[in-house]
């Protein structure tokens, strides 16, 4: 089970670094997927730190999908 875990972190990751580099972008539709990646990896991090015990990555990831959230409705209300 231990080393299921470990590997459940390199897809997490590998989602964060792919999000980010896609809100980056100046295509409006690509910054649209990169919040719903961002989300995505939010996912993937919490379901690694439950069973890791990592609780300030879990707490971590629960605010940054609020804020991702919230940038999302706001971003759709603006545009």
């Amino acid at each position: 089970m231990s080393n299921w875990i470990d590997l459940m972190q390199w897809p997490a990751f590998t989602a964060s670094v792919i999000a980010a580099w896609l809100v980056g972008s100046t295509s409006e539709g690509r910054r649209k997927i990169g919040f719903w990646v961002f989300l995505l990896s939010n996912v993937l991090w919490v379901c690694w730190g439950i069973p890791a015990g990592a609780n300030a990555v879990i707490g971590l990831q629960v605010c940054l999908a609020v804020m991702n959230i919230r940038g999302l409705v706001k971003a759709d209300k603006e545009g």
